[in-house]
């Protein structure tokens, strides 16, 4: 217990990626280290990060993932340290209402952090299997009796009486379609990013977004059609308002409904009148970004 708490916590990997830390806890319970599970649940004012984001912290002081802006996560080990000790859960508050006034959120609010002792890396990797099967998941943290109950179908995070929910969903899928130094660099940027990036339509999913980069309509006719049946998340088309409008005549053509039709972003991105192909990748990725948050997943 002693040498545990004498450890000096380290950032073991730099990730606020859900599935890269869980794999991390897991990897090290299953390991024979004590580990710890760090949720953000509750928000006072600003801060960097959503509820729901998660640290996972092993008993040699080495840690990954972030609940702030990198400004507590030191002190934030320090405390799961001692939980994976004592193998009792605590909740401890930073910030705005905090006893430790020499720990100050840049953003000038507050957040509360529950901190677990792993017991069984199973519910864990029920998420893991679910997110490789392309599925949203939550898992469920009862406060009362500091236990992770496993998971359950698709819900918000947040709290419901005494138990916090953690929504976990699939790495956002770019099925791209398109040719020249457009799609080379929006493809280049995705990966970058983090996404996962395809030309296959058979891959498309409601985890997916459709990206069609072709100064030619006739091309995107088949990718349109999947996308009736598949439902991604977001759809967008290269294109002047114009060709949208050309776009749109041709759907009407091939029975799509204004609803389905309204669903397309054209032109595509963030960025009006994007020219350059720098600019037009992170028109593109900015916009994709925008409708993964505001959709939830």
């Amino acid at each position: 217990m002693l040498q545990r708490l004498q450890c000096t916590p380290e950032q073991a990997l730099r990730t606020d990626d859900p599935a890269t830390i869980l794999r991390f806890a897991v990897d090290s319970l299953e390991s024979g280290m004590g580990v710890a599970l760090v949720t953000l649940t509750d928000i006072h004012g600003g801060a960097a990060r959503a509820t729901g984001s998660q640290m996972a912290v092993r008993e040699d002081g080495h840690y990954c993932g972030y609940v702030s802006g990198g400004c507590v996560e030191g002190a934030v080990a320090r405390e799961a340290l001692e939980v994976i000790a004592t193998g009792k859960d605590k909740s401890v508050r930073y910030g705005q209402g905090s006893p430790w006034f020499d720990i100050v959120l840049p953003c000038g609010g507050g957040i509360t952090l529950k901190i677990h002792a792993l017991r069984s890396s199973a519910p864990l990797r029920d998420v893991l299997g679910s997110l490789e099967q392309r599925q949203s998941v939550a898992l469920i943290y009862n406060s009362r009796v500091g236990q992770l109950e496993g998971i359950v179908p698709p819900q918000h995070t947040g709290w419901v009486a005494e138990k916090f929910v953690i929504a976990y969903h699939p790495t956002v899928r770019l099925i791209l379609s398109g040719h020249h130094i457009e799609a080379e660099m929006t493809r280049q940027l995705a990966r970058a990013a983090g996404y996962e990036v395809t030309d296959d339509p058979a891959l498309m999913d409601t985890h997916s977004a459709l990206i069609l980069l072709w100064h030619d309509l006739d091309r995107e006719q088949s990718l349109l059609a999947q996308s009736r049946l598949c439902r991604p998340f977001y759809i967008g088309a290269l294109g002047s308002e114009r060709t949208h409008q050309r776009r749109k005549a041709l759907l009407r053509k091939w029975g799509w409904t204004e609803t389905e039709i309204a669903r397309i972003t054209a032109p595509i991105g963030l960025i009006p009148k994007a020219r350059d192909s720098r600019t037009l990748a992170l028109s593109v990725l900015a916009d994709v970004a925008n409708a993964r948050q505001g959709s939830g997943q």
